[in-house]
């Protein structure tokens, strides 16, 4: 794995690498080495001259005065109120540098803080404290690059940057809407525009996808071929209009029933953007509009010089509003010609087969695909500058699918006879879903022999956890609703889903550790029936910088599942059998700040119980008023399943 480790005698911290951000870990070396812990206080130096400052903390000591303050220094700033917790991921900017931080090499101080023995916080001792540099930026390695959406539309950070109220999605049905025009306020009343949402949701994902079409546009020797499934991002219309009257872009954009005009219905932004492409464009400009079985799902971008593919962007990230900006999701680009090159064949093969133009006139298009060596036989990459990897291309037959899901659910099953066995993951859902992965994801948790952690917008249940047991953790990244306890601000509503990524992290402290990735859904009838792309990345770097995009996903989640008002809809097999009262009494200060299995030893010392105990006594009076409501609910509940159940074989938009 990637990271920098430092140590003195008693105490120790990894800062494992991440894209633009760092997971920072904290361990001792003893038991007696903890004793009367308070928590941590985290000092951090940015690059460039930029002064340093202090991590800040979501929340504070109910009586300051009684634990010793740094004057100066906020009450929530974690040396006055450290961060309970053995470990932290940090993103450069949010409360100190803004939506524009410093990149470059960051130096962290961490230091262990105490009690004495009548609970109060003593001073903070740098003698304690150990410190690590790490350089903190975009992820590349070798010819990889890495992007990832900002999944936390529902947080405390977008409320604060853009306000609560402020959309995402404009109310304009204009396909290419001015992105620089205002789209709300704030919460210091200041206004904001669509432009600066975006750019900090879309984070390094948008970077690399911008980045991408910014060299194209530029260079005129240039071409481009693109995969698309959702298609109405406003300024990446623009650029692919602007290359089609250029006569240097060809596009298979899907066609199926989510895409396509219904009758009665206003016109698909897809068919809009067909519309204005076919008018538009000149020379070898094309567009082909086309799904497969069901889907052409790929998410693709190929650059291509003189006719040569050269550089390849794929993953899960849809070229559209939600796909960038609420959904988590992922992108890689190779500037690599030979995994490059295999995309390009994979584009003119479903061109052709999409077109008609094959030597299997007779078969729909997904059986034609499934019968090429593009389909049947897995990409390996070359030794090079692009880690070991293979990729497959669907849809598959059915036989392959099986295979191919089949293999990957054995690599998760491994990790649980493992000596030191994990998975970690964020797949868009796994309830419902046919397959031999899903079904494993779904029932990992239950496992007791590996560390599993995971989240899904459709887990099989909603499974929340108490620190020390031995069961995995499973949250869904779709809480109902959330009322969140002060300090905390109340979040906003998705427009969609949140997690869209399709990502599974196995074996990461191990000798071959792998993320499967792409735009696969990890189902079976999708890797049957939909044109999709699926990676299999070796590599400790890659799989770190995966696994640390989880947990942070995992952790926001798990506190917000914890905060949800439960479901009137009566309970599937295996939800948890928690009550509102019990759920809130597991949320103690430490797990409100984002709950860690591992806790310091003296934390129950903390005064946070008191407000523990004020939410406790809350949750028990909504408890009781629940129960009033079970029976007149209930009838009303089972035909909520039975609409769910009918509604649940129709494929959600992306």
């Amino acid at each position: 794995m990637a990271f920098v480790e430092a140590t003195n005698r008693s105490f120790s911290v990894k800062a494992y690498v991440g894209d633009k951000k760092t997971l920072l870990a904290f361990n001792f070396q003893s038991k007696d080495s903890a004793k009367n812990l308070a928590g941590f206080t985290i000092h951090c130096q940015p690059p460039g001259g930029v002064d340093g400052y202090f991590l800040m903390n979501q929340l504070q000591f109910e009586d300051p005065s009684r634990h010793k303050q740094v004057e100066g220094e906020k009450p929530n700033s974690s040396v006055n109120a450290p961060i309970q917790k053995f470990r932290w991921t940090h993103y450069p900017g949010t409360a100190h540098q803004g939506t524009s931080p410093a990149l470059g090499e960051y130096t962290f101080t961490v230091t262990p803080r105490y009690f004495d023995d009548a609970g109060a916080m003593l001073a903070l001792d740098p003698s304690l404290g150990v410190s690590v540099k790490v350089n903190e930026g975009p992820f590349k390695k070798g010819a990889l690059s890495l992007g990832f959406s900002r999944g936390y539309m529902q947080s405390g950070a977008y409320v604060h940057n853009f306000g609560r109220d402020t959309p995402v999605v404009p109310k304009t049905k204009d396909l290419d809407f001015d992105t620089s025009a205002q789209a709300g306020i704030n919460n210091k009343g200041q206004p904001v525009t669509f432009a600066q949402i975006y750019s900090w949701m879309g984070e390094t994902a948008r970077e690399q996808i911008f980045a991408l079409l910014d060299r194209v546009l530029k260079d005129s020797s240039l071409t481009l071929k693109v995969f698309a499934y959702d298609l109405n991002e406003p300024d990446i219309v623009k650029a692919l209009l602007t290359l089609a009257e250029q006569g240097r872009v060809r596009i298979i954009l899907d066609n199926s029933s989510e895409h396509a005009t219904q009758p009665g219905d206003p016109q698909t932004a897809e068919d809009q953007f067909a519309d204005r492409f076919e008018k538009q464009k000149t020379g070898k400009s094309g567009i082909l509009r086309g799904s497969f079985a069901r889907f052409s799902h790929d998410k693709v971008f190929i650059v291509l010089r003189n006719d040569s593919a050269i550089e390849v962007l794929s993953g899960s990230t849809n070229f559209s509003l939600t796909g960038l900006y609420v959904n988590a999701n992922h992108v890689l680009v190779f500037e690599d010609a030979n995994v490059a090159g295999h995309y390009d064949e994979v584009f003119e093969q479903s061109w052709q087969t999409l077109n008609g133009i094959t030597k299997w006139p007779s078969k729909p298009a997904a059986a034609a695909f499934g019968a090429t060596d593009l389909a049947t036989k897995p990409y390996q990459s070359r030794a090079g500058f692009v880690p070991k990897m293979q990729i497959t291309f669907s849809p598959h037959t059915a036989a392959d699918a099986e295979k191919i899901l089949g293999a990957m659910a054995d690599r998760i099953m491994q990790e649980t006879h493992a000596a030191r066995g994990n998975v970690i993951f964020a797949v868009m859902q796994i309830a419902r879903t046919s397959g031999a992965v899903c079904e494993a994801l779904g029932e990992l948790h239950e496992k007791k022999t590996v560390f599993s952690y995971g989240i899904s917008d459709a887990p099989k249940g909603i499974f929340l956890y108490t620190p020390g047991q031995a069961t995995g953790v499973q949250v869904t990244g779709k809480p109902s609703q959330v009322t969140l306890p002060a300090p905390f601000d109340q979040v906003p509503k998705l427009p969609g889903h949140e997690i869209h990524d399709k990502f599974v992290v196995c074996g990461l402290n191990g000798s071959d550790p792998v993320v499967y990735c792409g735009s696969s859904n990890l189902a079976l009838l999708g890797e049957e029936q939909n044109g999709d792309n699926l990676l299999a990345i070796h590599d400790a770097d890659v799989a770190t910088a995966f696994a640390i995009e989880a947990l942070g996903l995992i952790d926001h989640y798990n506190f917000l599942d914890r905060m949800a008002k439960p479901k009137t809809t009566a309970p599937r097999q295996g939800a948890p059998r928690n009550s509102p009262a019990k759920k809130a009494a597991a949320t103690t200060g430490a797990a409100a700040n984002r709950a860690s299995p591992k806790k310091a030893a003296s934390a129950k010392k903390a005064p946070t119980k008191a407000s523990a105990r004020k939410t406790v006594k809350k949750a028990k009076a909504a408890a009781k008023k629940t129960v009033a409501k079970k029976k007149v609910a209930t009838k009303a509940a089972k035909k909520k399943v039975t609409k769910k159940t009918k509604s649940a074989k129709r494929a959600p938009r992306r």
